[in-house]
């Protein structure tokens, strides 16, 4: 032992001596001597899931398809993920998306399956599907279908009635997964789940549960199957669990979900309120314990948090939630479920996306950013520079997968915890060191001294300062190498021509020490950087000793092993490397510098792609055989860097800017003509007495007035009701229900007499009302007078608790025209309603059931980019006034984006630096007759409306079309609308523009 090593250890052991504590101690949660359970390709045990009998850890993350309406940009997100080291990724899917009515399918364009599990599987991604019936996401219904409103049994029972519509989706979707399952050999479909967050757990419920499982089976789904439970009840594990107080069922394996470490604040201030919690090996057990609910199987979290959604009449929070559950918080709350043995984790979300259209439930607004990895305009964040060095360890380091507790190690500092696992098959060591609680932020220095592998040792002094964890090794093989431990992080392990590399990381200016084991001393080079070594003879030790900042480079060699290289640096350096893993690419390639590497092939010519925000340098490190370098296709002209690597002699070149235009040449028209007493309503659905299946009571003996029964499910709808003018018609009293921040307009002769708005600012929303509007004069003078009332419903509720709460009313419940004194409903009214084009019969089937209300102009295609508006008048914005009603405005633009690259382009409202306007006035945003999103000026939070291409045409004409509804108020009216860019980068994918009809296949 050098003497150097010799006074450092006993320095460590000093220290500990002083101020021992004790590590996390693990608890018999998990029953390790569990049989493995065979799926075809698929297995698993208590300690790990299994493909073809190998141990994977998953780490994965929600991608939701039905929110980026523009197929081959699936693509651009996958790749992302592949490359950011996830090796899984969750799709949820939507039954209401793909059935406008009952017996109603379709799985083509936007709602393709197909095209995206192929798509998964080409970029070597496996796949955990998510079918329903109930998904709740966030989405209108949950995911229920429209017409199910209208069944009277109880969703998410047996009820035959549920069942048989249940059975009607799984038919569709069920064949769809299974001949994409890894079992058949053409997929990568390795977890199905049957149900979500199912929280009632009566006899009918359990027959429910069963019945989907058979169904899943019957259908050809051989992989195993989960429910997902909703805050760790133990509900729904497998038969045979045996833990007290858990609910057993059908599934295969038993998962959960959890969003714990506190939330932002209104201000858009980061919390740290609460430490990561022990949901398994270290935790308190039993059935509310995450993975102790069922011992037999490995720990599943099928939705850990990833971000969090943001609702109407916030301050806007989705980029405080990017760091909420972002940087560091990844570290300390994935690591300690890594730890708890949590092997199947999937973080919810990894790409938010787009509520586009109606699809929102009243909780969320139109962005569905979610402050995830991967942002709405498809940026790779912050974070996601950090899950990729984290999945990089997990990729490296295969014997993390099944890991299981390895005992206490001692510490020096009790402001330290450590939890310390191994591997029964190898003995590698994980050892994840947080603050004691993990949520503490103090600055601390500490050492740890642990019976490793290779021997007892005490490890060099480590620091750690502030919200932060270390995901350490020791005892581990890679490749010819010994890692005896590392006080660095491990971000990459490549072998390249029989060597090894390793990419190291720590926190800027900290000290790092790595320890290797050789048969001998070998050779060290130092290339760049300042490392010491020295060789333990006695132990066969190599010890480099270094402080992480930029890039320290250093070649070993002889000792017994083969050559290998050795890359040291803080955060900010390892984050501009990107490995290309032997999924997409034939012999493995380190590349340095751009901010995305998509894919990396060939032989002789490595073909990179992928994508630059600004020029910049590129390095790689690959194979002997590559002797030329392609980027995007283009030839890059290399040189021989340091430490094996190849040069790009010029820096990569960045986007050009993307100019826009300026938006003019507006046309405008009236769109509100159902308020004036002369339109003809003679086509419009009478209100009449059918079945009434909502759980919203209303008041005995009056007609069904809800919006579902007549077949009319997302956005506006029209009312109008007849009534003879007489003295007691002193006011209407309306009940009605909205969604989050809905509202009605009320009208009496075609003059607007009331309007009346649900609340914004509210996380869960109140989504019914009441309105109680006088009666002007005219209302009591004889003849005949017409309400008109507009509603919008901003979404269904979802159904949560399984209590049918998507059920609850949307439209009219009742409408009393009556004198104040006097009985309500007294005077006659004949109502009649209409909606969206064609009710469930949709017209414009491409774009399918989420785009289109029942605003006039959308009934009469004013939305379509096809629609001639040359008679319409030429107006200027930002508009002075606005009609009471609803007005629609037109411009058409063109955009000549340079070709490859890839822009993401916004509309935006007004100053986007506030979250609300001065005034108030709603828009329905269509791009080329897409409905991109709602803008509520008023309530907010959402300013600037993400179009992706494919919806946007790039390179070519686009019209921009909104519906713009006030109460004619002073100021009430349309403030300027621009286009911003937000975000440009050189690289891309190729995307195609989504066809779809540029005029309504049939007005009406």
């Amino acid at each position: 032992m050098t003497r150097m090593l010799r006074s450092l250890l006993l320095c460590g052991a000093a220290v500990s001596m002083l101020t021992p504590a004790v590590a996390q101690t693990a608890k018999p949660t998990a029953n390790l001597a569990a049989p493995v359970k065979k799926f075809g390709r698929v297995s698993y045990d208590a300690r790990s899931l299994m493909i073809d009998g190998k141990r994977i850890t998953i780490w994965s993350a929600e991608v939701h398809a039905f929110r980026l309406p523009s197929p081959d940009l699936w693509r651009d997100v996958l790749q992302k993920m592949k490359a950011s080291g996830f090796n899984t990724v969750a799709f949820y899917f939507d039954w209401g998306f793909h059935s406008p009515k009952r017996g109603v399918y379709d799985f083509t364009g936007i709602r393709d399956i197909d095209r995206l599990l192929d798509m998964a599987a080409e970029e070597g991604l496996y796949v955990i599907t998510r079918a329903g019936p109930y998904v709740n996401a966030e989405l209108t219904r949950g995911g229920f279908p429209g017409w199910l409103q209208n069944q009277r049994a109880r969703a998410r029972t047996d009820d035959p009635d549920y069942l048989a519509a249940a059975d009607e989706w799984l038919s569709q979707i069920n064949p769809i997964i299974a001949r994409h399952q890894i079992n058949n050999g053409k997929g990568t479909v390795i977890l199905h789940q049957i149900e979500n967050e199912l929280a009632l757990t009566t006899p009918a419920q359990g027959r429910y549960m069963d019945h989907l499982y058979a169904k899943a089976r019957a259908d050809g789904i051989t992989v195993p199957l989960f429910h997902n439970d909703q805050g760790r009840n133990g509900y729904w594990v497998p038969r045979g669990s045996n833990v007290a107080k858990t609910v057993e069922g059908s599934p295969d394996l038993y998962a959960f979900d959890g969003y714990p470490g506190g939330t932002c604040t209104v201000g858009g201030k980061v919390t740290r309120g609460s430490a990561a919690p022990d949901w398994g090996f270290y935790g308190p057990g039993g059935a509310k314990g995450g993975a102790s609910a069922s011992p037999n199987t490995p720990g599943f979290a099928a939705e850990f948090g990833g971000g969090w959604f943001d609702y109407w009449g916030s301050n806007g929070g989705y980029e405080c939630n990017a760091r909420q559950r972002g940087k560091r918080f990844q570290r300390v709350f994935y690591g300690t479920n890594l730890a708890n043995g949590i092997a199947i984790q999937s973080f919810y979300m990894g790409f938010g996306g787009t509520s586009w259209g109606w699809l929102p439930a009243p909780v969320v607004f139109t962005s569905y950013d979610y402050g995830a990895a991967f942002s709405e305009t498809r940026e790779v964040r912050e974070k996601a520079e950090e899950l990729k060095a984290l999945a990089g360890m997990i990729a490296a380091v295969p014997d993390l997968a099944g890991m299981v507790p390895a005992g206490p190690v001692t510490i020096s500092s009790p402001n330290i915890q450590v939890y310390h696992n191994k591997s029964p098959e190898t003995d590698a060591r994980f050892l994840l060191v947080t603050h004691n609680p993990s949520n503490k932020q103090s600055d601390d220095r500490f050492t740890i001294t642990a019976d490793l592998p290779d021997g007892r040792y005490a490890l060099p002094e480590m620091r750690l300062n502030g919200f932060d964890a270390k995901w350490l090794i020791a005892g581990v093989n890679l490749g010819g190498q010994r890692l005896v431990y590392a006080t660095s992080e491990l971000q990459s392990h490549l072998r390249i021509d029989g060597g090894d590399m390793l990419l190291l990381y720590g926190r800027t200016q900290e000290a790092g020490t790595t320890v290797l084991r050789y048969a001998s001393a070998p050779s060290v080079r130092v290339i760049a950087g300042h490392v010491r070594s020295s060789f333990d003879t006695a132990q066969g030790d190599l010890r480099l000793d270094y402080t992480h900042g930029s890039l320290a480079r250093v070649q070993v060699s002889g000792g017994g092993r083969p050559p290998m290289t050795l890359l040291i640096g803080d955060e900010g350096e390892v984050a501009k490397f990107w490995k290309a893993g032997d999924v997409l690419v034939r012999g493995p390639a380190l590349v340095r510098g751009p901010a995305l590497v998509r894919s990396a092939k060939g032989g002789a010519t490595l073909a990179l792609t992928g994508d630059t925000r600004e020029a910049t340098p590129l390095e790689v490190w690959a194979p002997k055989r590559v002797r030329s370098v392609t980027w995007n296709g283009a030839r890059v002209a290399t040189g021989t860097g340091s430490a094996g690597s190849l040069v790009a002699r010029s820096p990569l070149p960045g986007p050009a800017a993307v100019t826009l235009p300026v938006l003019a040449e507006w046309r405008m028209a009236p769109g509100s003509p159902e308020a004036e007493p002369g339109f003809d309503d003679a086509a419009w659905q009478a209100i009449d007495n059918r079945a009434y299946a909502s759980i919203t009571a209303r008041p005995d003996g009056q007609p069904n007035m809800l919006m579902d029964a007549y077949g009319f499910h997302e956005g506006d709808v029209w009312y109008r009701g007849r009534f003879t003018g007489t003295a007691d018609a002193e006011r209407l009293r309306l009940y009605y229900g909205a969604g989050g921040s809905g509202m009605v307009q009320v009208f009496l002769d075609g003059k607007l007499i009331g309007q009346d708005e649900l609340p914004g600012g509210l996380p869960r929303p109140i989504t019914t009302g009441t309105a109680t509007i006088a009666l002007p004069d005219p209302a009591r003078t004889p003849g005949e007078h017409v309400l008109s009332v507009m509603l919008r419903n901003n979404g269904h509720n979802w159904d949560l608790d399984a209590d049918d709460f998507h059920k609850e009313a949307r439209g009219i419940v009742s409408a009393s025209v009556e004198k104040q004194a006097g009985q309500s409903f007294a005077i006659p009214v004949a109502w009649k309603i209409q909606g969206r084009q064609g009710g469930e019969d949709i017209v414009d089937p491409v774009r399918g059931v989420a785009n289109n209300g029942g605003q006039f102009g959308e009934r009469m295609g004013w939305h379509l980019p096809g629609f001639d508006d040359a008679r319409w008048a030429k107006v200027t914005l930002p508009a002075t006034s606005a009609p009471a009603g609803t007005s629609w405005y037109r411009t058409s633009f063109d955009l000549n984006v340079p070709k490859g690259q890839d822009a993401t382009i916004g509309v935006s409202f007004g100053d986007a630096s506030l979250p609300r306007s001065p005034v108030d006035y709603r828009v329905l945003v269509f791009v080329n007759g897409w409905h991109m999103g709602q803008f509520i000026a008023h309530v907010g939070p959402q300013r600037t409306f993400v179009v992706p291409e494919g919806i946007l045409n790039h390179r070519g004409r686009n019209v921009l079309s909104l519906a713009v509804t006030s109460d004619g108020a002073p100021g009430n009216a349309l403030e300027q609308v621009r286009l911003v860019t937000m975000r440009n980068v050189r690289g891309g994918v190729p995307v195609r523009m989504v066809d779809a009809p540029a005029v309504l296949a049939a007005a009406k």
